[in-house]
């Protein structure tokens, strides 16, 4: 004969044990939701927010090439320091950026040869090739900053891309100045979602690797 009083403990402890799953996962979804929502603050206050002044140095950070020629956004990146070299933000210009397995060229050399052909002089031009993502590219430039002595920096990059840079850059020690170039996609488009949803997971995966 079973035991009634055993039947309504185990029954009991199944629902305790339920309740706590749903609640440790409620808080854990309000907590993810939570720092979603302060990362995609932090994104759009660095976006829309366009930082540059004299400084040593214009940072262009790579971004995908076709055969020799620079993407819509690698050149969209490039438009935008060559205006702010023109207007004297600064006197050298760095294009970052190595190149894919079986490509032929990498994208600082195209960032290079997309700046002299636009009358940018060859002194004016570093470039770095053998960086592949974003974090890489970060330590070659405090590299190169520190070896010529480049004190203050104008960074360009996509805008959703300024805040995830500038934190790396700061837990570097070096401060930087963001340039966020123009959009391509309209405003709120899916691709800029896309971007932005990238961004947050990315943040956050660089943020538990510093744990």
């Amino acid at each position: 004969m079973k035991d009634p009083v055993k039947g309504v403990r185990r029954g009991w402890a199944s629902s305790l044990a339920r309740f706590l799953v749903l609640y440790l996962f409620l808080m854990a979804l309000l907590l993810a939701l939570g720092w979603s929502a302060w990362v995609y603050a932090q994104i759009e206050q660095y976006a829309y927010e366009d930082q540059a002044a004299p400084a040593d140095l214009i940072c262009v950070f790579g971004a995908a090439e076709y055969s020799g020629r620079p993407s819509p956004v690698l050149r969209a990146r490039l438009e935008h320091a060559l205006a702010l070299y023109e207007h004297g933000i600064a006197p050298v210009i760095l294009t970052l950026g190595g190149s894919a397995p079986g490509d032929q060229y990498s994208e600082g050399q195209v960032g290079q040869a997309f700046l002299r052909a636009n009358g940018v002089p060859e002194k004016a031009i570093i470039a770095e090739t053998e960086s592949r993502n974003t974090e890489e590219q970060v330590k070659r430039i405090v590299a190169i900053a520190r070896t010529n002595h480049f004190q203050k920096l104008v960074i360009v990059s996509d805008p959703a891309h300024m805040f995830r840079i500038r934190e790396m850059f700061a837990a570097d020690g070096l401060p930087v100045l963001t340039s966020p170039r123009a959009q391509i996609a309209p405003i709120g488009g899916s691709s800029e979602w896309q971007q932005i949803g990238h961004e947050i997971l990315s943040y956050t995966l660089w943020r538990l690797q510093l744990g």
